[in-house]
């Protein structure tokens, strides 16, 4: 990954990064518009973030291959099993271009990860007082 130059957006993350990778980021991209359309698209930290209600989910290459970064490091150990086949840390799935995205896994932490960011906003949300 190219860290000597300032990313604007995701077009030009994925168009700066390996050929061997491009595929997957832009697979790891459609994914999570398939699932939340309206999440907006930024770059922080120098990766691809999604927001809704906050930082939601967010992907990213390096030199092994691909990550897929939940923003909980929590989130993780409840799909411990599904995870098996896949290097992960903290709240990063580490995956493989060369293996097939894990497309179902990925969505329901999406959704998850909507759900938490839902509910946290709520909490945050003034109590109305009928009059």
């Amino acid at each position: 990954m190219r860290t000597d130059i300032k990313i604007k957006n995701v077009d030009e993350y994925i168009v700066i990064q390996p050929l061997a990778l491009r595929e997957m980021l832009e697979e790891i991209r459609t994914l999570i518009h398939s699932v939340i359309p309206a999440a907006e698209e930024v770059i922080s930290y120098m990766i691809p973030c999604y927001k809704h209600h906050g930082m939601l989910v967010g992907f990213g290459a390096h030199k092994g291959g691909c990550s897929f970064y939940t923003m909980n490091n929590r989130i993780l150990a409840a799909y411990s099993k599904e995870l098996v086949k896949f290097k992960y840390a903290g709240s990063t799935i580490h995956l493989d271009p060369k293996q097939p995205l894990p497309v179902a896994l990925l969505k329901k932490i999406i959704k998850q990860r909507i759900k938490e960011n839902e509910a946290r906003a709520l909490l945050k949300q003034p109590l109305k007082i009928k009059k």
